[in-house]
C-alpha cells in the first residue's frame, strides 16, 4: 500500500505545485465571484466593482497556469483595466446615493436558492465527466499566437470586433452624462 501511495506520489509531485496554485486560485476567483453578487460585508456597488476585479485577476492567474499568457493579457488589460475601471468610473463619478439598494427578503432569497442549485445541477454532472489532463508541454507548437489572432479579428470577425468598439463608446458616453451634475430649474 505504502508503495502504491510513493508510487503516485513520485508521479504527480510534478504537477503538485501548480495543482495547488489552481485551486488557491479558483477558491479565491469563486469567492470574490460570490462577493460581487452578494456581499454580506457590504452593500455598497464599489466593493462589488473591486471584488470583480478580484476576480478577473484571479482567472487571469489560472490562465497563466494553463500557459495562456494572451488570454491573461487579455484578461487584464481589457477586463481588469477597462471594463472595471469604466464601472468604478461610473460609481463614483455619478452623484447618486447608493444606500437605496434591494432589501434582501425570504422570496429574492428561495428564488436564488432554486436558482443555483438548478445551475448546480446541470454543472455538476459535466464537471464530473471530464477528464483530467496534464499540463501542457512546452514542445507543443501553440497557434494562437498575436498576429493570428489579429489577423483573425481584423478579417473574419471585424463585426463583432467593431460592435464591441461601439458598445464601449456607449459605455463611455453614458459616463459623461451620469457624472454631468444636473441643472434643471437652476440659472447659469
Amino acid at each position: 500500500m505504502w508503495e502504491k501511495l510513493l508510487n503516485y506520489w513520485s508521479q504527480s509531485a510534478p504537477l503538485l505545485p501548480e495543482a495547488i496554485a489552481f485551486y488557491i486560485l479558483a477558491t479565491i476567483a469563486i469567492l470574490f465571484g460570490f462577493l460581487v453578487v452578494a456581499n454580506p460585508f457590504s452593500r455598497a456597488p464599489i466593493n462589488s466593482g473591486l471584488s470583480l476585479l478580484c476576480t478577473i485577476l484571479s482567472l487571469a492567474g489560472m490562465a497563466i497556469l494553463l500557459r495562456a499568457y494572451f488570454l491573461a493579457a487579455i484578461l487584464v488589460i481589457i477586463y481588469g483595466g477597462a471594463v472595471v475601471v469604466l464601472f468604478l468610473f461610473v460609481l463614483m463619478l455619478s452623484r447618486k446615493d447608493f444606500k437605496i439598494v434591494f432589501a434582501p427578503t425570504r422570496i429574492r432569497f428561495a428564488i436564488g436558492m432554486i436558482i443555483t442549485i438548478l445551475f448546480a445541477m446541470i454543472i455538476v454532472p459535466i464537471a464530473i465527466q471530464i477528464p483530467v489532463s496534464t499540463a501542457v508541454s512546452d514542445s507543443v507548437p501553440i497557434e494562437g499566437t498575436v498576429s493570428a489572432i489579429g489577423t483573425l479579428l481584423l478579417t473574419k470577425y471585424i463585426i463583432p470586433f467593431e460592435a464591441i468598439s461601439i458598445l464601449l463608446l456607449s459605455a463611455i458616453i453614458g459616463v459623461v452624462y451620469l457624472s454631468k451634475p444636473e441643472t434643471k430649474g437652476k440659472s447659469k
